[in-house]
């Protein structure tokens, strides 16, 4: 059985496709945890009009995503944990393919499909996932840094499923954080977990007005600082290693996501410290001179040529 954590906040328009998407799965043995995140629209009442006792609906004053799923895991019954964000959407396939993992993997504790973006218009657009590990349709992410410092993140959200202990021993995910709350759930997970992974898109990133450049950027500001602290504090406590040396080039391309969101929301002359301190930690110079660039400039000038030149 599964445990699907859906966290709810505001998507009255999005929550009821998502759920049917869960409900036409070819794999059937599961409960859906819907945590209502303090709505102030009618998502909850879009819930309830869908007619399935396997639906729960679990209230919580509006504390954010990473608080929502670390409350659905709680109320979770069984001990396999999908995720699913409300306004996202599976493959008929997804579950059956991802209870499958679980059954040939016996060893591992994370099991992740690859997934695709659906933009604003409806065009479908494919991840671009490089140096996986084999050449089958599913096998052993044994290198995740790897992956993810060259790719599009193999793990995201909506295409992951974990045992509960696991999740629950690392801390479930970080509180507090505007953004990347995910991705370093997915580090820490990785470090401690093996992970089965399958090639087959079977997810749907749904991109929606929310999604557009200018609330992201409003978004992001605070959380990268922490993250960054985070995984450096990770890199110190492993043991050397060829997978140290993967993580360490997955924390000098965060510290390059740092520094490029320092100039979105016009402060250059952060991002030129950020820079700094990931040639410092072993990122090349020439890699950050862009950057560095761009932060001598005047924050309006600055932030105009980093969108005419991306």
């Amino acid at each position: 059985m599964i445990s699907v954590v859906i966290p709810l906040y505001n998507k009255e328009k999005q929550i009821v496709n998502t759920l049917h998407s869960v409900l036409r799965q070819t794999f059937q043995n599961f409960e859906i945890v819907v945590v209502d995140d303090g709505s102030t629209d009618n998502s909850v009442q879009e819930v309830e009009k869908v007619n399935d006792i396997r639906i729960r609906i679990v209230h919580q004053k509006n504390a954010g995503v990473s608080a929502a799923r670390n409350k659905g895991i709680e109320e979770a019954r069984y001990d396999l944990i999908a995720f699913l964000d409300a306004d996202d959407k599976w493959d008929q396939e997804y579950l059956q393919t991802q209870y499958g993992l679980y059954e040939k993997y016996s060893d591992c504790s994370v099991y992740a499909c690859n997934y695709v973006f659906q933009d604003v218009s409806g065009i479908m657009k494919n991840t671009i996932i490089r140096k996986l590990p084999f050449q089958e349709e599913e096998g052993i992410l044994t290198n995740y840094f790897e992956v993810v410092s060259c790719s599009h993140s193999p793990i995201w959200t909506s295409a992951i499923m974990v045992k509960k202990e696991a999740i629950q021993a690392i801390g479930g995910f970080p509180v507090g954080i505007k953004s990347g709350e995910d991705l370093l759930t997915w580090a820490r997970l990785a470090i401690h977990n093996k992970i089965a992974y399958s090639k087959r898109p079977l997810a749907y990133y749904i991109e929606t007005a929310s999604d557009t450049d200018v609330s992201k950027i409003k978004m992001r500001s605070g959380g990268e600082k922490y993250i960054l602290n985070e995984l450096l504090r990770l890199y110190a406590d492993m043991k050397e290693g060829s997978f140290k040396q993967q993580f360490k080039a997955f924390i000098i391309k965060w510290y390059k996501i740092y520094a490029v969101t320092l100039i979105e929301v016009e402060k250059g002359h952060q991002a030129i410290s950020v820079a700094f301190h990931a040639v410092v930690f072993g990122g090349t110079l020439k890699s950050f001179f862009p950057i560095v660039c761009l932060g001598l400039l005047p924050n309006k000038l600055s932030l105009y040529l980093f969108y005419k030149l991306r």
